[in-house]
């Protein structure tokens, strides 16, 4: 019998990923392009929806390419995404009526101001789990519809059509004849009902948006439909979809209650899946679907950090004290401890759990022996600060203790941080064999749904840790610095 393979798409916001994996979870080939960012005022970020297809469409020859597979060796396509970024288009051409509104475009806040002052915001947070915010698509398909020249009488006579990423990516693959997204993602619009697991038809006349626009939800892993396009000379089952994060827990293998990771990249994201019932965040976090693998549906908290890793950059780019990223951690490791410096690197403002857009950014501390060295470690324990607040919160909503936090992202090979994470929370770090999780997530989910793994426990078992990091610090000293945190974090947010 011929080798089989799942093909995970990782559409990512600067570029588009086809990875295509083993029966064993390996890593068979890669393929990356970047695509044009657009700015085309203060605030606004938005992606050509043509260019994101073109793009991901040639990562997928060249991927297949590279190691002379066809349609008839790829067992299955999963596809992962960027969450929240909106895309219209018609439904006869395909063609898009203005371009994809990314999710940190800025643009709807004012109208965001206005349902938040309408005494919307508990509503709109027991049937979404969401805050009302710019970042969710829903305000974004408003704005198209009401500033694109025949938009809004278009998709009343139900000629126009909305999806997210993976929706978008879908439609081109079957050239139009499927149009759908999954729990997650539909999710994460500011427009479904997470209890009902349904659009929600008052948001949608709050929003002005006709439901012929929106696509069928489905769930994470099952076929969705057969590619139609000419990449492959063969059919191929699309059969999973879930949004970057949510892949990232499930490829992570973040399957129990209370199990946790976070994603350290320009930012982090941690979400713990809280079980089968939404846990509605009184600690100021987002609750949201983790994934629906046949009846069953997985809900996620989940807290963002707005500034991870991006703040090496700024000490590289900014700052001047180190030349490439890479050196941080040498850097940090030539001092002991921290000198009394602290670093809160609100450098955009401060996400979960404090939600303050104009926090700036404050090094404390700083005294005549405060060395390069001393900001540069104050920086890395500032991103484990960050993401111990957040766990924080997490367990005060969920009820449980933290056991262990997986990690991904390009920070978590700093072994450095990893350490003083593990030392800050008190619990194990563990850093898995494969960083690749959230497209691993996605060739989970596919293959999965089409035999490829027989069982969920087929697949946890090829789940492996790289390295674990244990508490080493005694509790003395991490109780002063828990204590220097929260002071440092206190006369940032009070500008003292």
């Amino acid at each position: 019998m011929a080798k089989k393979y799942i093909l995970a798409l990782d559409q990512g916001t600067s570029s588009s990923r086809a990875i295509v994996f083993d029966h064993d979870g390996h890593i068979c080939s890669v393929a990356q392009k970047e695509f044009t960012q657009y700015f085309p005022k203060p605030g606004w970020v938005e992606h050509d929806p043509r260019e994101i297809w073109s793009s991901e469409a040639s990562v997928i020859a060249e991927a297949i390419t590279e190691i002379g597979v066809n349609g008839l060796d790829i067992a299955a396509i999963g596809i992962t995404n960027q969450r929240e970024t909106t895309i219209v288009w018609d439904a006869a051409t395909g063609e898009p009526v203005y371009k994809a509104i990314v999710w940190q475009d800025r643009r709807t806040g004012e109208f965001c101001d206005e349902l938040k002052e309408r005494g919307l915001t508990d509503k709109i947070r027991e049937k979404t789990g969401l805050i009302i915010d710019a970042y969710f698509s829903a305000t974004k398909i408003r704005w198209i519809l009401q500033n694109v020249p025949g938009a809004r009488e278009r998709a009343e006579r139900g000629e126009l059509r909305f999806g997210t990423v993976d929706s978008w990516l879908v439609w081109n693959l079957t050239r139009g004849e499927v149009h759908v997204t999954d729990v997650t993602n539909a999710s994460r619009t500011m427009l479904f009902n997470i209890n009902t697991l349904q659009w929600d038809e008052e948001l949608l006349d709050l929003m002005g948006i006709p439901i012929s626009m929106m696509p069928q939800v489905r769930s994470s892993s099952e076929v969705y439909g057969y590619t139609k396009t000419t990449i492959f000379a063969h059919e191929v089952p699309i059969a999973g979809i879930a949004g970057d994060q949510q892949a990232a827990l499930f490829g992570q293998m973040c399957t129990d209650p209370g199990s946790v990771k976070n994603t350290y990249g320009t930012g982090c994201f941690l979400l713990m899946n809280t079980g089968d019932k939404p846990i509605l965040s009184k600690n100021n976090l987002l609750t949201t679907i983790a994934w629906k693998v046949g009846s069953t549906v997985n809900y996620a908290l989940e807290g963002s950090i707005f500034v991870g890793g991006s703040v090496v950059q700024w000490l590289r780019d900014g700052l001047g004290i180190i030349k490439s990223s890479s050196e941080i951690e040498a850097l940090a490791r030539t001092v002991p401890d921290n000198g009394g410096v602290y670093f809160v690197p609100a450098l955009t403002g401060m996400g979960a759990p404090y939600w303050d857009p104009y926090a700036k950014g404050c090094i404390h501390g700083i005294t005549r022996g405060t060395t390069a060295a001393h900001i540069a470690r104050a920086a890395l324990e500032g991103i484990a600060f960050q993401t111990m607040d957040i766990v924080r919160a997490m367990e005060k909503d969920a009820g449980v203790r933290l056991s262990e936090l997986k990690v991904d992202g390009g920070a978590s090979r700093n072994n450095l941080m990893m350490q003083f994470q593990a030392d800050i929370l008190d619990t194990k770090v563990i850093r898995p064999e494969v960083t690749e999780t959230t497209a691993m997530g996605a060739c989970y989910l596919a293959g999965l749904a089409v035999g490829f793994w027989g069982s969920l426990d087929e697949v946890k078992a090829q789940w492996k840790a790289e390295r674990t990091f244990c508490p080493e610090a005694g509790e003395k000293e991490v109780e002063e610095l828990r204590g220097g945190w929260a002071d440092a974090i206190s006369r940032t947010i009070n500008n003292l």
